[in-house]
Parts: C-alpha cells; structure tokens; sequence
C-alpha cells in the first residue's frame, strides 16, 4: 500500500513513530514475501519526481524517461554493470565494432535471438524478430520533426548524408522512412554498416543511451503518440499502458520472451564483499515484478523505505544527519544493525540556473543582458545553499563540466566566473546594466521544479537576489511540465540539474552548441559562433593536451557571457535493505534494475 501524497501528514507522522517498531520485522517479512510463497520476486523502487513524462525513447529527454524507458527498451551496447571506470559492452549486438576507415566506418553484428515484446501491433499479437533495418528505422525517428524528437542532437552532424536526408523528408509531403540514407544502411537482416562524417570521439558512448533505444515500427505506426504511454521494445521488462498510474506508480512485468542475457562474471575486487558475484552467470531479469513508485516529494519516500516498502531510497538532504554521520560520512550504527548498506555515488553533476539568451530581459549579449546576468551571478551564494540544503556535500565549482573530467578547472575555480557572493560588484554591474538598485527592472520569472525542498531553495534564491534589487517570481511545475516549459522557451530563468550523458566534457560543452537549441540540449538557446566552431573541431579529436585546453577556452566563453549560475555537483546518498540482492547503484546508466534481485540476506553479504 502506497502512501498518499497529499494530505497524509496525520498517517505519516504515525508511521514515522512506528517505524522503530516495525523496521526487523518488515525486512524479514517482506524478504520471505518476495522470494518465497509464489516464487515470484518482486522489487519496489523508488523514483523522485512525478514519473516520466514519455517513454518513447524519440521524445524522451530526462532522467526519469531514461529510469522507465531503460526498463523495456534496449540499445546497440550498453555499460558494464559492475567495471568501473565505466566500459561499453555489446546489448543488441555481438560484440563492440572497432571503426575502420580512419575511424568513420561501424559494422554492427546483430544478434538473432532478440524479439520485440509481445502486443497486438504484430500480427496475432507475437513480437517478432528484431532486424537491422529496425535500427535504422529507430534511428531515423529522431530527425522527423513531426513527432516533436527532442534528441536529433546526438546525431545531428554525424552520419554521412543524414542531415541533408532529414531535410529533404521534413520538407517533403509526407516523410518517407524508406527512403535511403547513404550513411546508415543495413546490409542484412543482421548487420548495420555506420558511415560518419568524420571520426566522432564520443559516437559509441551515444549509442549506449536510452534515446537510441530500437523500437518497432509496427508499434509507433500503430500507436502513435500513443507510444508515449504504451511501450513496445526488447527489454527485460514489459509495461502494459494500463499499469502506468500517472504521477503514483509503473509497473513492470519480466519479459517471457527476453533473449539470453547473463549476470556478469567479471567484477571489481571490492564487489566480492559484498556479495556482488554470487550471482555469475545467471539468466536475466532476475526480478518477476517491479515497482517504481513516483515521490514527487521525499518525505513519503523516505518514511515509506523506513517501513519496509521500498527496496532502497536516495537520502533526502533533510534526513541525511539522522542516518549518516556528517563527519565521517559513515552509516550509524543504528542503521548498520538492521541490515542496512549505505552507497554514495559522486554524481557527473551539472546543478545550475540558467538563462534564456533569446529572452529580451535577461538574455542577449550586449552590456545590457550581460552585466544583468553577471550581477545575479555575483549575488548568487552557492556555499549557502550548500550548507542548508546539501549538508555541505556537494562540491562547488566554475563551469559546465564536473569534477573529474577534463575541462573541470583547477580546484573548482576560474578566473573567468562571476562567483558570489560578491555584492558590491553586483550591485554595481546592475548599475552599469542600467538597472540602479533594480530601478527599472521587470519582475523575472524563474521557473523550477515542484519536488523536495524546492520551495525553499526558491525562497533563497529570491532572498539573495533581493539584496540587489532583483526580483523573481517563482513558478514551480512537476518535472514534465518545468521541461516542456524551458523546451518551448517560456522560461527566462530557470534551474534543474544535468547529469553527464557520458564520461566526457564533450557532452557538457554540446548544450551550448547553438545547433542544439531547444527543445535541443541547449535549454540556454546560447549561439556564439567561434564556440560552435570549437565544438565541431573538438567532436573529432582524441584525449590530449590541446583538447583539453579547448575545453577549458569553451568554458570560459561561456562563463564570460553568464548563460548560467553555477555550479554544484552532488553526491547522491543511497540506502539499501538487507534483502536487495546485487545492488551497485549509478546514474551514469539506468538499465540496473535487470541485475535486481530480492531475498534473505545471504552469509557472503
């Protein structure tokens, strides 16, 4: 039974004096449950914000689409669940393809075991046979402009021909699928031939995300934008549309007809103490059943992990000194004894406020936007957000890209930032701006998400800016619709955090490559010619010095222009009970759940 949302204060404080009570016997009672009795293991798990907005992989954009889509939908290769650093492996193929042709020219090997879920878009409702040309079908879905693709981006630039093919069918009558592409061909039901235009450093970790799933194209024809709720792919797991419960809970259903696809047999030294081998070899999914329950606030989540209902839980900033140790950053002992393991996972965090450079106000690259943006900026205390909000966790630093990538500044900081808090600065830029005191100024609208501790964040946000004269006026949306809002460039100044779609720089310099602009990854509609010229010159180049001192001029042309307000980079704290087997969490990919499994908490633990 899921806990309301609204409204629940009374039920939820009496949990909350339960929950010392209840916690031994809950994990043992639900492990029994969930490995014993029908023999079905079933995972409950959590997600933090209202739930996907699509689960079509061609209009899916955050990170919750990617959690659901990564469920049902497969890619080309995928990334080793347990190595780390982080190592591609084949999913859909059968084996990685090394590039020929001065590294331009893939050939992928499909494999001929996978099927697509069983529905009735197929004929007497069989999935049948995935094949090449349902890659290249798939892929062809992000260039139709029709179907309002948020993610031409990853390709846009890459394949020979592509681009020129998908403006001749957007410009065309009707888009024609089957019309050849020189660049992206299947030879064979089973083999996929790539052509690029140059050699593309970061096409391979592209192909590992979600949006790049293969989808049939019985099931798009079929359904439509309907898609969006009723998902048909490869995956392990099958969602019919009725068990989707906008903004409470999805629920996922093994997949009968789920190719071979085993548990790792290679791991890190430091996964044998936990038991993370046991399961070696072994056939996927190892779950009949998963829950994901929506919390677009956290306290139900948490009280509901605190109770034996959720399989793990991300701390909330609020419980984080009842639980772990703010010195030590260890779990306390309390939590230790009833089974409990604590993860934290360092997070490729992009936290930011942006800016919408079309916006009259506060965009534009003149003194008059510039100086505006710079003021707020300046005014901006990161620290103190950290220390209320973070438990001083997240490391601030200058810049797009996080700690531990290149193009990340020495010691978090650059000369090129307008770091607060610095008031006086502010205030004098904002009198330069031809704003004095915020005279003449227009309230801004800052548009953010409905979830957590947002509303404070908000509150702060208006506080430190009112020290200089700036005013905001804050709208909160659920994550779907704070999105929708940024993609269609309603929101002049906005915030959300990014996670790097891969373990490259790259990837955070692309949102502000003009090409991209929304509803591309460039939410800041940023359009600067001699960066756009940078991004294509260094999309082909490999690991070296003079890349990374490309990064680094990048950086600092947009911190110059204050596109954005940053930035922070978390730390996400995780929490496991004693009977979730397998557990290794990371957001860096979010097909993890197959590995999942539930039970008595074994010896080797």
């Amino acid at each position: 039974m899921r806990t309301p949302l609204r409204g629940a204060a009374p039920a939820l404080f009496a949990l909350a004096l339960l929950a010392p009570a209840l916690l031994g016997g809950c994990w043992a009672r639900d492990a029994d449950a969930a490995a014993g009795g029908d023999g079905r293991h079933v995972l409950t798990l959590p997600i933090r914000s209202a739930g996907p907005g699509s689960m079509d992989p061609a209009r899916g954009s955050t990170t919750y689409d990617n959690e659901a889509c990564s469920m049902v939908y497969e890619t080309l290769v995928q990334y080793a669940y347990l190595k780390r650093p982080l190592v591609l492996e084949p999913l859909l193929c059968t084996a990685v393809p090394v590039p020929t042709e001065d590294g331009r020219v893939y050939t992928f090997e499909l494999r001929d075991d996978v099927r697509f879920h069983d529905d009735a878009c197929f004929p007497g409702g069989k999935g049948r046979p995935m094949v090449a040309e349902d890659v290249v079908y798939s892929w062809k879905r992000l260039a139709d402009t029709s179907i309002g693709s948020k993610n031409w981006w990853l390709l846009e630039n890459t394949i020979e021909g592509f681009d020129d093919w998908r403006e001749a069918q957007n410009a065309a009558e009707s888009f024609d699928y089957d019309a050849p592409c020189a660049g992206l061909r299947a030879l064979d039901e089973h083999t996929l031939e790539v052509r690029l235009v140059e050699p593309v450093q970061s096409f391979l970790n592209k192909l590992a995300m979600f949006q790049l799933s293969v989808v049939p194209r019985e099931a798009a024809e079929a359904y439509g934008e309907g898609l969006s709720r009723h998902p048909v792919g490869t995956g392990p797991f099958t969602m019919a549309e009725e068990d989707w419960k906008t903004s409470k809970s999805l629920d996922f259903e093994r997949n009968p007809n789920y190719h071979d696809d085993r548990y790792p047999s290679e791991w890190m030294p430091e996964d044998e103490a936990r038991g993370l081998h046991l399961d070696a070899g072994k056939r996927l999914p190892l779950a009949d059943h998963v829950r994901i329950n929506c919390y677009v606030q956290d306290q139900p989540m948490w009280l509901e992990f605190r109770t034996g209902l959720l399989d793990y839980a991300q701390v909330p900033a609020e419980n984080f000194v009842d639980c772990i140790r703010k010195r030590t950053k260890t779990l306390k002992k309390e939590y230790r004894d009833e089974g409990i393991t604590f993860h934290p996972v360092p997070l490729l965090d992009f936290i930011f406020r942006g800016f919408n450079m079309e916006d009259p106000v506060v965009g534009g690259y003149d003194d008059r936007g510039r100086k505006l943006r710079q003021a707020m900026s300046l005014a901006t205390d990161l620290k103190e957000f950290n220390d209320t909000f973070y438990n001083s966790q997240n490391i601030v630093y200058d810049g797009m890209i996080p700690p531990g990538l290149a193009g990340y500044p020495a010691g978090g900081r650059c000369a090129a930032a307008y770091t607060g808090p610095d008031l006086e600065r502010a205030r004098r830029l904002l009198a330069e701006a031809g704003y004095p005191g915020g005279e003449g100024l227009p309230v801004i609208e800052y548009y953010t998400s409905l979830a957590a501790n947002s509303q404070e964040q908000t509150e702060m946000t208006a506080r430190q800016l009112s020290k200089i004269g700036v005013r905001i006026k804050p709208i909160l949306l659920e994550f779907p619709q704070l999105i929708e809002a940024i993609n269609k460039k309603k929101a002049p100044f906005f915030s959300f955090a990014w996670g790097s779609d891969y373990p490259d720089g790259e990837n955070n310099l692309a949102l502000f490559y003009s090409p991209n602009v929304s509803p591309g990854s460039n939410h800041y509609n940023y359009s600067n010619p001699e960066y756009d010229a940078l991004y294509e010159r260094i999309r082909s180049m490999a690991p070296s010095p003079e890349r990374d001192e490309i990064y680094a001029r990048m950086r600092d042309m947009v911190l110059e222009d204050v596109a954005f307000i940053g930035s922070m980079a978390r730390t996400r704290d995780y929490l496991c009970t004693p009977r979730l087997r397998n557990f290794k969490p990371t957001e860096d990919f979010w097909n993890w759940p197959k590995y999942l499994d539930v039970g008595p908490p074994r010896e080797q633990d």
